[in-house]
Parts: C-alpha cells; structure tokens; sequence
C-alpha cells in the first residue's frame, strides 16, 4: 500500500491509512499526513472495464465545474472533487498486479450520510444534484466515455435478468418465484423512459449516476451541500434517472439491507424535500417532460435496482458486495417494498412536482 501512496503528489510527511466507506464496487482509504488528509482508491476494473476513460470523464466534469464555480465566485477546493496526480503527472497508477490507484484531495470538516434523518439534509442533496445538472448543461456529453456500458438502461437489465433466471447457474430461482414475478409483472412500465428518447422526447444529458445521499458532502458548520463525489459512472444519461435514483435511496425510512420490511416505508415527506432541492438546483435546466417523468423515475431506479439485487443474488452474487447467503436477496425485497409504497402513493408524488416545478 505505500508503494502505491508514494506514486501520488501529495505534501507532507505520511502517518498513516485506513479503509473508510461501505461502497459496493470500490476499496477506499482515507490518508493521513502530517499536513494533509486524502482519499485513495483502488478502481474495480473487474466493474468498471476502461478505469483510463473513467479518469478522463472525471477529470473532465471536475475541471468543467471547477471552472464555473470559481468564476461565480465560490471555493472551488471544498466545491469541486480535486484529483491528485501522480509524479509522473497521471491521473491514476498501476500496482504490480495490474490494480489502478486513483487520489483525491480530502474534503475536510463535512460529513456524508447514509440514511435522511432530517428532511433538510435530503433536501441538501437534491440542490447539490441538481446544481450538478445545472452546472452540466452545457458541457458537450457526447465527449464522455460510457463507464458501464448501458448501466441505466433499464430494458436492457431486464433482459440480463430474464436470461439469469433461464441459467439458473446456482438453483436459487425456484426458490424465489413471487420476487421473479413482481418483475416480471412490471416490465413494460420498464420501457417508457427509452421510448421517450426514441421518440426524441428525453435528452440525453451528462448524469451522475449514482446519486446516493452519501455521495454528497454536506459542510459541518453551514449545514450546506457542498459537492458531490463519486463520479465513476459520470455519463450520458436522463436527468430523470439521476432524480429517480436518488429517491430510491434517500426517501426510504430504512437502509437498502433492512431485513426487517415493516422499516421499510417510501416517504413522501423526504421525496418533497429533495424533489425542491433538485428543482431548485436545476436552476430551470430541465425540461416539461422530464418533469412530467420525475415520479417515473423514482419507480424506474428503484425497480432496476431490486431487479439488479435479484439478478445477482440468482447469479451467485459475482456483482455486489455481500455479507451474507441472502443478502442480495434482502435487498431486492427492499425496494419492492418501496415500489408498493410508491404505487400507493403515486399521484402525490406527481403532485409534488408539479408544485415546485
């Protein structure tokens, strides 16, 4: 490990690491120097399978909005991502077994949380995420890698699932056939936001991605959204996805693992504060019928992502991060508890937008 940690530009006198984050993908360390702290990470290259174009498109969208925060005045080294290179001035190194190393200047004296306990820190997160598409707007997409290729395609993930269950490699799929179904019994409401593209109704924009709260850094003083981090699967993407994904994580009463599903409840309280923040911070940037597509989003991630849970758990958990036998499986049944809630409450999520919009 300290091989790799001298490969970088960093300045003082090294003390010392330790792994920090609970991320499904990547292993993350927090650095510690005697003036300094920073992030070091090594990329899954097993998940993300081009980590040099994933370099550039980070590179890119942070030097992007590094560039319009400083000339709106603001503090570009606590509101931008800043990477740290390496001696040989690149953007990531490579360790003796072929693992690419990225850094990252620490963001001090801010927090990231896993679960909204106060609307006001979820509403947070929806300006910093819609300040990212606004700040984005302009920037020319076309220019960006796809870091995962058709990561939020969601027909494309139902397809994946439907040849899963027919290989059954690991004899689990019998075992959960009424999951299997909930899916199943949703699929064409899987096609509406890519029929929309092809019509030339959504528009393919610079997205996140993967717009957990705890991907935002919230200022310990101001209580402020400061930046949003993680930026691996920066690309195109809707706009809607982003909001959607979100809101499958944040307005959820309970962490993605719960076992216990009475937890488990979709809050239109925490879905109104960030769906405010995300509009807010949009700055207008978003269409009528993403707007239109909002509430649509919301069920979209989450039933990609439950059906992204039980496609791994039916594949022998080779994707995500597991703890436990049954833990993908655990966590498919989450979000189809939060489906249900949303589709329990599916005209005042639509109401909701329409009032900020």
């Amino acid at each position: 490990m300290l091989t790799v940690i001298n490969e970088f530009k960093f300045n003082g006198e090294y003390k010392n690491h330790k792994p920090v984050g609970d991320g499904h993908i990547n292993d993350t360390y927090l650095v510690d120097f005697d003036t300094n702290q920073y992030v070091i990470q090594r990329i899954n290259h097993q998940i993300f399978t081009n980590p040099v174009g994933l370099m550039e498109n980070v590179e890119r969208v942070t030097q992007y909005i590094k560039k319009i925060v400083t000339e709106e005045g603001g503090n570009a080294e606590r509101e931008v991502l800043e990477i740290i290179r390496t001696h040989d001035d690149a953007l990531y190194t490579q360790d003796l077994e072929g693992n690419y190393w990225r850094a990252y200047q620490y963001i001090s004296n801010a927090t990231s949380f896993n679960l909204v306990e106060d609307p006001e820190v979820f509403y947070q997160s929806g300006v910093a995420f819609g300040k990212f598409q606004y700040q984005l707007s302009e920037f020319p997409v076309e220019t960006l890698h796809y870091t995962i290729e058709k990561f939020h395609h969601t027909p494309s993930r139902y397809v994946t699932f439907e040849k899963t269950i027919a290989r059954d490699p690991h004899s689990r799929a019998a075992a959960v056939q009424e999951d299997i179904n909930f899916y199943k019994e949703r699929a064409d409401f899987m096609n509406i936001l890519w029929d929309l593209h092809e019509k030339g109704e959504m528009p393919l924009k610079v997205t996140h991605n993967d717009t957990k709260l705890n991907n935002v850094m919230i200022d310990n003083v101001t209580k402020q959204a400061l930046c949003v981090v993680d930026l691996d699967t920066v690309m195109p993407g809707f706009a809607v996805d982003d909001f959607g994904d979100a809101i499958r994580f944040g307005a959820s009463t309970a962490l993605e693992d719960e076992q216990d599903l009475n937890k488990v409840n979709f809050s239109i309280e925490y879905y109104e504060a960030f769906t405010k923040g995300f509009i807010e911070g949009g700055n207008g940037s978003f269409t009528d019928v993403e707007l239109d597509q909002f509430a649509v989003g919301a069920k979209m991630m989450t039933l990609e992502c439950g059906m992204r849970f039980l496609t791994d758990y039916i594949d022998g958990d080779n994707y995500f991060k597991t703890d436990y036998d049954t833990h993908n499986l655990v966590r498919s049944r989450t979000q189809m508890k939060l489906i249900q809630d949303m589709e329990a409450q599916w005209d005042a999520m639509h109401a909701v937008v329409n009032k900020y919009r």
